[in-house]
């Protein structure tokens, strides 16, 4: 039986951007950064979600004869940054194949975000307001479970920029949790995009068991393919990481939305929301306001009517 090696490390708000970063570097479908001190019931307290206490950084290596290497490159890269930065040893632990997706489970509670947007694991009874939005996810290996501040200031956006029979593009979809809330809000139709090709296959897998396959067209792409494409969308939402922001802006990402379009960027910490919205002026949008949690920022821009 194949095995994996979850590698994990526990860190604040500031590093966890640049952990998810090195982790990329060798983790197999992706990372997965989890805010922790969220209790098992604090989705049905009527309360906002806490700030975090800290965030856990979680990738998968292949246990093979190529993981010794890895592993020291890892703490090598590591030992690097702890030159500039306190951060934490990594923690190992052997996941069977057949225990590879369960991992995740553990750390993955109900929650509510929003004013009406109610996450739930497929593995999980609740109960369900009249009123409430419900994302029911099994995210699998990839991104976007709710639980990591930048996922859920994109769905408080949505909640308010969604308006009825609206395109949306989700550039860099993960799970597809932001293309299915999108769709329950009201949009007629999301592309929602990954260069993952078993990220796309969880998207679909979930748009099917959220009942809305129908509105979302999930395929594996990058902004390349929508730019040769001439599509443009009335709302752009992309949560990834702050300089692949500001690259995809030199890229020309300013010309997936479409005149008058809005468009929602997260992945962003607050000291890079600067830098960041520079570069989508650069590229043809204006930036209008800042949702924040913590030290984590959602930037929400517009893209000017022509004259």
């Amino acid at each position: 039986m194949a095995k994996w090696i979850e590698v994990a490390l526990v860190v604040d708000g500031e590093a966890a951007e640049a952990v998810a970063d090195l982790l990329q570097r060798y983790g197999h479908q992706g990372v997965s950064i989890e805010q922790n001190g969220i209790m098992p019931n604090a989705w049905d307290d009527g309360d906002p979600i806490p700030p975090p206490e800290s965030l856990t950084v979680r990738a998968y290596l292949p246990a093979d004869d190529q993981i010794e290497e890895s592993k020291l490159q890892l703490e090598t890269a590591l030992g690097h940054m702890r030159m500039m930065y306190p951060m934490p040893q990594p923690v190992y632990s052997v996941v069977d194949e057949e225990d590879w997706a369960e991992a995740w489970k553990v750390h993955y509670h109900p929650i509510r975000i929003g004013r009406k947007m109610l996450i739930r694991p497929l593995w999980t009874e609740i109960e369900i307001a009249p009123d409430d939005v419900v994302i029911s996810l099994d995210p699998g290996m990839a991104f976007g479970t709710g639980t990591h501040p930048t996922t859920q200031l994109c769905l408080m956006g949505l909640e308010d920029a969604v308006k009825p029979g609206i395109s949306v593009l989700d550039l860099g979809t993960g799970s597809g949790i932001l293309a299915i809330a999108a769709a329950k809000l009201g949009a007629a139709h999301i592309l929602a995009l990954d260069n993952d090709a078993m990220a796309v296959k969880v998207a679909i897998e979930n748009a099917e068991q959220n009942g809305v396959a129908d509105k979302i067209t999930a395929q594996t792409g990058s902004l390349e393919s929508v730019i040769t494409s001439a599509r443009r969308f009335d709302l752009v939402v992309v949560n990834i990481l702050a300089k692949v922001i500001i690259a995809m802006c030199g890229q020309g990402l300013g010309q997936t939305v479409r005149p008058g379009g809005y468009a929602m960027f997260s992945g962003i910490i607050e000291e890079q929301a600067d830098d960041v919205e520079a570069a989508l002026r650069s590229t043809g949008l204006e930036p209008v306001s800042r949702r924040l949690i913590t030290d984590w920022v959602l930037i929400e821009a517009k893209r000017p009517h022509v004259e």
